[in-house]
């Protein structure tokens, strides 16, 4: 395995900032890289030196001869006046590109609602980012770069690109490094991780979650992280040992070593007390819609919504870019009325809302910071004590010599999360929330989840980041056509009705389940009821082999039970700096997971065959 790219006792420094100080690394075939630290560490700087797009103050920075470099930075160098085709291909001609399935399936699931004639400067923002990314995309490189890929792509969108670059190169060859604040896709798509911080670039073995793991236990060792930091930290640490809600009815592989962290925490979430104290804020009744329809002219967006919100409820909204979910938010909190039906919200009930453009916030761009802080309230409620603004905005992230800052010279991030802090100290009982986690870095996210997750009302979430979703919300809703459907089996679920969905319309269908999405209800497909159909049509030889092997996998899997744990027991006793044996452990163990996995897949479908 050969390097690509070395760094050598490379520094670089903004003015007030030292950036990197003396940093040595390298990037090898084979490399899937994933950059996180806060948000003004150095992440998109380090991407930049690595693109030779700015040169370090000092130090070296080596490509090995003939090697090809793809970068995605986080502006464009588009040309206004060029087409989107010519942006994208260049100068290939069409018989070409258009011959090149690779091409075609970049350009369907990047620009298909884009007119490929127009001229850039008539796109929209998130229009033109998935431009640029289509263009890096085409290329063969080598090295492969990219700052925030997934800015203004939807889930489906998401799990595509993630899919792309887990296929792009075979193994061991080409090289990803990526900034991005998605953990999921950090976790599917990154195999090393480097955490950006104070001038340094740590890195860690395996994608997120095990960047997590190693990153809280070193702290833990060393005992240099103040108290909060690790509660936070456990916390996450916490959802990733318990998992999604909607996915609990399957075992799954659980993070014995994270429980271990977390033994002594409480639940992320006290449910019984916060549905206590929404309905003492809410009263019975939050949002009901009855037979609602909404449409702009001629052109339906949303109908036949039948839907009652109670208090307390944490509920995530899925759905493709204009499938409609801004219109549904709108719909909810009263402000577009519906074509038909009616939707009453309860007297008690008082928005806050966060929307994606942060227009409250840009109301006030010549106000200082301290000043817009100053024009709410001094304390809020939240963990069950008051909390002064000042300490709401240390929470967040703020340092206290950045209060006197103009709002306009705030960075995409900081004002994100002011946003977020205007919110709260407006002490609203209904949260809705529309892509909060736009523009901030993984701590701070993080951070956010830690405040969700005592949050006493109601949240409405809409985000494409499929972590944060499942992770601070309890139900999730898709919008699939002009129907709202209730998907208990979380993101999965929905891509999967998403992709039947496709596959039905191509085929000219319009079959099963355009039917069962009228209602949120859990409604089961054709596919689900298959299995219970054939099992009654079983002879009797045919139900023995099946219970015959239906028990040989249940003595197998009450063996394996507590290899994990043994297993995790001696890589305990590993010196936490020999990374290549826990590696080597962390392999084993996930072989044997993976083991206990697909056993368990199996009995479970032979349970549903026999019964």
């Amino acid at each position: 395995m050969g390097i690509l790219i070395g760094l050598e006792k490379v520094s670089h420094e903004w003015p007030g900032k030292q950036v990197l100080t003396e940093q040595t690394i390298g990037v090898n075939e084979g490399d899937r890289i994933g950059i996180v630290g806060r948000n003004g560490d150095g992440k998109s700087t380090l991407l930049d030196l690595i693109a030779h797009s700015i040169e370090p103050d000092s130090g070296t920075i080596t490509y090995r001869n003939g090697i090809t470099v793809g970068f995605l930075g986080q502006s464009d160098h588009l040309d206004d006046e060029d087409t989107v085709i010519h942006a994208v291909v260049g100068d290939i001609p069409e018989y070409e590109w258009a011959s090149d399935a690779h091409v075609r399936q970049i350009l369907d699931e990047l620009l298909g609602d884009v007119d490929r004639q127009a001229h850039i400067k008539e796109l929209s923002g998130g229009q033109r980012r998935r431009c640029d990314l289509a263009r890096v995309l085409m290329g063969s490189w080598d090295v492969l770069i990219m700052d925030e890929p997934t800015n203004h792509l939807d889930v489906q969108a998401i799990t595509w690109l993630a899919e792309h670059l887990k296929r792009r190169w075979q193994p061991g060859q080409g090289a990803l490094l990526v900034v991005t604040h998605d953990r999921w896709f950090l976790d599917e798509v990154c195999e090393h991780m480097w955490e950006v911080h104070d001038g340094v670039i740590d890195p860690f073995e395996g994608g997120y979650s095990a960047y997590i793991q190693q990153r809280v236990e070193r702290q833990r060792q060393a005992a240099v992280m103040e108290e909060r930091r690790q509660n936070v930290l456990r916390k996450e640490l916490n959802w990733l040992a318990h998992g999604a809600k909607a996915r609990s009815s399957k075992p799954k592989f659980r993070i014995e070593a994270a429980r271990a962290l977390i033994a002594n925490d409480p639940p992320l979430r006290n449910e019984i007390e916060l549905k206590r104290l929404a309905v003492g804020r809410l009263g019975k009744r939050v949002i009901e819609m009855k037979n609602v329809t909404a449409a702009y002219g001629d052109t339906t967006i949303l109908e036949g919504i039948d839907w009652l919100i109670g208090p307390g409820e944490r509920i995530g909204i899925l759905g493709e870019n204009g499938a409609g979910k801004s219109t549904l938010l709108q719909l909810m909190t009263g402000k577009f009325l519906p074509k038909t039906g009616f939707v009453k919200i309860g007297k008690s009930v008082k928005f806050g809302i966060l929307s994606q453009n942060l227009d409250f916030v840009h109301q006030h761009d010549d106000w200082r910071m301290s000043e817009l802080v100053a024009s709410f309230k001094n304390y809020v409620m939240l963990d069950g004590k008051l909390t002064s603004a000042e300490q709401l905005l240390e929470r967040l992230g703020f340092e206290r010599r950045e209060w006197p800052t103009f709002i306009k010279d705030l960075s995409g991030g900081q004002l994100r999360r002011l946003a977020i802090m205007c919110v709260l100290l407006d002490e609203p009982n209904v949260l809705v929330l529309d892509e909060p986690g736009n523009d901030l870095d993984t701590d701070m996210l993080a951070i956010l989840e830690d405040l969700l997750d005592t949050w006493p009302g109601n949240l409405i979430l809409v985000t494409h980041d499929r972590y944060l979703m499942e992770r601070v919300t309890d139900d999730q809703y898709a919008i699939l056509g002009t129907r709202l459907r209730h998907v208990p089996g979380g993101v999965d679920e929905y891509l999967q009705l998403l992709d039947q969905q496709r596959r039905q319309a191509s085929a000219g269908e319009t079959s099963n389940i355009s039917a069962s999405q009228g209602s949120p209800l859990v409604q089961a497909s054709a596919a689900e009821k298959e299995p219970v159909a054939a099992s009654s049509q079983l002879s009797n030889k045919e139900r023995r082999e099946l219970k015959k092997r239906y028990d040989a996998l249940e003595r197998k899997l009450g063996k394996l039970e507590g290899e994990p744990d043994r297993l995790r027991t001696e890589m305990a006793s590993i010196d936490p700096t020999d990374f290549q044996a826990l590696t080597d452990a962390q392999a084993h163990i996930q072989e044997v997971e993976d083991q206990i996995s697909q056993l368990e897949d199996e009995w479970l479908e032979l349970g549903e065959r026999l019964s």
